[in-house]
């Protein structure tokens, strides 16, 4: 195997649509400090939460032990269901969480990989997960694996793809994962389509985006502005 790909490998894979995208996963690196990242806004909220609950007594205590146990499960749920699928530390790191196939993640795969941490920490210190990540070309721990998601490094060179002028706009409704995919795929692709067919597929998209615009320019900008903000675009 080539040292490039050693060094940075990278996976293609196929949309249900029959889009060929690249993903490049996540190594043992990035995900460990994205970890730790994480472990220290958990210690902190949980330390607040510690504070507040001694002044309640043994309801305090009741109150925290709740708390820590939600905060312990839930925590990288919540944050890998919002639009950037990522903890604050994946975030950091620029890292997202996303289906073996590309696109989002969905409720199913970010419990089940999320509760399935428990096998990989095994015996001690997340030994079976990085395991994993190191002996997998993917670098899926196990929880991955059975979940099909994958820990990928969102492309920092995706706003470089869309047309001038696009701004990123949050969705007005909620979207589903396979919306949000449509989208991103669509604002990613939008350099490689020809105006007056990006405007057609633009206008099919539409109705997902509540728009209330008709087919032309300007509902082409608006969806591939929603498209460009799900893939975590910022104004310049």
């Amino acid at each position: 195997m080539p040292a490039t790909a050693t060094l940075d490998p990278a996976l293609q894979v196929e949309t249900p649509e029959g889009i060929e995208i690249s993903l490049r996963p996540a190594g043992l690196a990035a995900r460990g400090c994205a970890w730790l990242l994480d472990l220290l806004v958990r210690a902190s909220v949980l330390y607040a939460i510690a504070i507040l609950a001694r002044l309640f007594g043994r309801p305090g205590g009741a109150f925290y032990l709740i708390a820590a146990f939600l905060i312990e499960w839930f925590y990288p749920v919540l944050f890998e269901l919002l639009p950037r699928a990522a903890t604050p530390g994946k975030r950091v790191l620029g890292l997202r969480v996303v289906m073996g196939n590309g696109l989002p993640v969905t409720v199913a795969a970010s419990f089940s990989r999320n509760l399935l941490r428990a096998a990989d920490f095994l015996p001690l210190g997340y030994a079976v997960g990085a395991a994993c990540v190191l002996l997998r070309a993917d670098f899926r721990r196990l929880g991955d694996i059975v979940a099909d998601t994958l820990v990928v490094h969102v492309p920092r060179a995706a706003t470089a793809q869309l047309p001038e002028g696009i701004e990123p706009l949050p969705p007005a409704i909620a979207l589903d994962a396979e919306a949000q995919g449509a989208l991103v795929r669509l604002a990613l692709r939008a350099r490689t389509i020809n105006a007056e067919r990006l405007d057609e597929v633009a206008a099919l998209a539409a109705p997902a985006c509540a728009t209330g615009l008709p087919p032309g320019p300007e509902l082409t900008r608006r969806v591939l502005g929603i498209g460009y903000w799900l893939v975590g675009g910022r104004n310049p």
